[in-house]
């Protein structure tokens, strides 16, 4: 006979399944049966992510059949294009209006390389080059490439502003520090996403640009006052004007605007300021519970619950592992049953989650082709330089870059690949992270490159001293070294804000002179 096994979840109580019996049929002997209209608008409030690239789980099948408002999809679920649009095939076989998203802010933010994605560089460069039809063109190749796929929703764009030199995560994904020309932007990406009927999600309310915390990895905090947090409001002003379908929230304390709960949690940023006095009346979604800002603080069952009290339509649950999405779902259940989450909200909820579906789950027929070239066009146009420096051929390049980002899956793209295109007799050394013995490392470059021109480029090196220690040592030993810059600008001869394929290639372009 099978034995029952039991797992411990994070939300603090126990659920028992059996082999072969469906974790849906077990509640907790608390519980009573809610009416089937408010079990599917709890459902509506979900959006789950999963594993696999050719079949869907049985778990979400049920979470599905139940009224799941959406399923989000990570470089885990796609193998080819071909794959992808029979995955989202088979989900919406399963219910129609299911909404199917993804995060696709270009510039290397995003999860579809291995399904031929467009390459457009990210939005901090299209804000230097300041040509909205540009960045419409760019955001249209992107819609255009999710239509053909059955992916209706973006996670995108990104709506903070780029604050403090020492932010660690929003960077060049944002448009600038200026709110004006964010709201610029966003409204040329909004608009061309719109037109290919592809739902936009600015993000992250009310911007993520004044920390010094990646809400990855702890509780994000910004502490200045009011005046200042103001001015960051205004490209989700211009967002909600522009007719945006959803925004996401931010995992982040702004003390002067609620001193006790993160934005995520905070009715009065979600409900005050959001719904009220920004007038939006879209879908506001969570951003991922199981982000340490509130998982660790929380926890992904306790954030979900009191997300949607505060005023969130859905939250997302992105991990793999359904267990943590059960986890939630069952305490928002159980809220609803206990009377701590009024079921008024969770239908108002659910009522923004079915008009949203209706809008956007069912992908756009023939889609027409967009402008592929518009990546690197834009691309070009944004490599800066301090002065004119001569064309650089034969050098060799040491790339300095950090990891990728687990969670935005940026993918480690390298200078030195996009400057062979362009100049085969290039040689390289990428570096990704501090190494052990670093003086033989420099020692070793050294020899290597003999007389031929050296290039060092870093990316966020004031964020990683390792890239200081390394560019610098290199100068020493080589004064007439070109540096140049593949993130924000930090003083080098070039820079490309960004380090998406299209920004490398552009930057490669430029050191060789072609």
């Amino acid at each position: 006979m099978n034995q029952p096994s039991t797992r411990r979840l994070t939300f603090g109580w126990t659920i028992q399944s059996i082999a072969g019996v469906s974790p849906f049929e077990h509640t907790s002997p608390r519980s009573a049966a809610l009416p089937g209209d408010l079990d599917e608008a709890a459902h509506r409030c979900l959006v789950a992510g999963f594993d696999g690239v050719t079949s869907v789980p049985d778990t979400l099948k049920e979470l599905v059949d139940r009224g799941l408002g959406g399923v989000i999809l990570f470089t885990r679920n796609i193998r080819d294009a071909a794959q992808v649009r029979r995955l989202t095939d088979e989900l919406r076989a399963i219910r129609p209006d299911l909404v199917v998203a993804i995060d696709n802010e270009g510039g290397g933010i995003g999860h579809l390389v291995a399904a031929g994605a467009p390459e457009v560089p990210g939005s901090y460069a299209l804000g230097v080059v300041d040509d909205p039809n540009l960045t419409a063109r760019c955001a249209d190749a992107l819609a255009a490439h999710l239509a053909g796929l059955g992916i209706t929703a973006s996670y995108a764009p990104v709506a903070d502003l780029q604050h403090r030199p020492d932010n660690p995560i929003v960077r060049t994904r944002s448009f600038g520090a200026d709110p004006e020309l964010a709201a610029r932007h966003l409204r040329a990406w909004i608009t061309a996403t719109e037109a290919r009927g592809i739902a936009s999600c600015a993000k992250h309310f009310p911007g993520h640009g004044g920390t010094v915390t990646d809400s990855h990895h702890g509780m994000a905090v910004d502490p200045r006052p009011y005046d200042e947090v103001r001015v960051d409001l205004e490209p989700f002003r211009a967002a909600v004007d522009a007719g945006v379908p959803m925004l996401m929230s931010a995992h982040v304390v702004f003390p002067a605007l609620d001193p006790n709960r993160p934005a995520t949690l905070s009715r009065r940023i979600l409900g005050d300021l959001l719904r009220h006095d920004l007038g939006f009346d879209g879908v506001l979604v969570s951003d991922a519970l199981e982000m340490k800002a509130i998982a660790e603080t929380y926890g992904e069952a306790a954030g979900a619950r009191i997300a949607l009290a505060a005023g969130a339509d859905q939250v997302i649950v992105a991990v793999g592992d359904l267990d943590v999405t059960l986890a939630c779902r069952d305490a928002v259940l159980d809220a609803l049953r206990g009377g701590v989450l009024g079921a008024e909200r969770v239908e108002e909820a659910a009522g923004r989650v079915r008009r949203l579906a209706e809008r956007y789950a069912t992908p756009p027929g023939e889609v027409s082709a967009p402008d592929v070239g518009a990546g690197l066009t834009a691309a070009r146009r944004a490599v800066r330089a301090r002065g004119v420096p001569p064309a650089v051929r034969g050098a060799h390049v040491v790339d300095l870059f950090p990891p990728p980002h687990p969670a935005l899956n940026w993918g480690g793209e390298d200078l030195l690949t996009e400057v062979r295109a362009v100049d085969p007799t290039a040689t390289g050394t990428a570096v990704t992270g501090e190494c052990a013995d670093p003086d033989a490392l420099v020692e070793g470059i050294v020899r290597h490159c003999g007389a031929a021109p050296l290039v060092v480029a870093t990316c966020d090196a004031g964020l990683h001293p390792w890239q200081v220690r390394l560019r610098d040592a290199l100068s020493r030993r080589r004064p007439d070294a070109v540096r140049v810059d593949t993130g924000l600008p930090e003083g080098g001869a070039l820079c490309s804000y960004g380090r998406g394929r299209v920004n490398l290639r552009a930057l490669a372009e430029a050191l060789a002179g072609v």
